[in-house]
């Protein structure tokens, strides 16, 4: 599994992004290979673009009107990409980058709220980073890769 982490550059400095804590996290081992890639309007990253086009895709974000999700009964795609930002950010850059328009869209349904309580959440069952790359880890039978994800985010928010 690959996930790229598509940061909003504003994200890089906050003591509240979890990607960061993500990229530790799954830095630690193996089975699991994540990048960051810092967003830009007007210049796509070359390196993405070119996995989008060989690579089986699919963007974490909900699906436009019209437009099923993926099911998740299935295998997850090698790729994955997620929006790296706040819910309002995360918004101006789906609209802005017409190359993530076209791929299949993942709705985590989590069973709970978040518990990420650093910022506010701006959408109900909206998950934090993290929480969105543990609940992807389970879906691919990583529970305890997702456990300790889960973990270090409690760590986080309780320092």
């Amino acid at each position: 599994m690959l996930i790229t982490l598509l940061t909003h550059a504003t994200e890089l400095d906050k003591h509240s992004n979890t990607g960061q804590l993500v990229m530790s996290v799954l830095a630690m081992q193996g089975r699991v290979n994540c990048q960051r890639v810092i967003w830009q309007r007007k210049v796509p990253d070359a390196d993405l673009l070119q996995r989008i086009s060989s690579t089986a895709s699919a963007l974490v974000y909900p699906a436009p009107n019209g437009r099923e999700p993926l099911t998740l009964s299935q295998a997850l795609p090698e790729h994955i990409i997620l929006l790296d930002a706040t819910w309002q950010q995360a918004r101006k850059m789906y609209n802005h980058s017409p190359y993530l328009h076209d791929l299949g869209h993942i709705e985590l349904k989590p069973e709970a709220p978040s518990q990420y309580q650093l910022r506010r959440n701006q959408r109900e069952y909206g998950l934090c980073t993290s929480e969105c790359v543990a609940e992807l880890l389970r879906i691919n039978q990583q529970p305890e890769l997702a456990e300790r994800l889960d973990t270090e985010l409690a760590l986080k928010q309780a320092r």
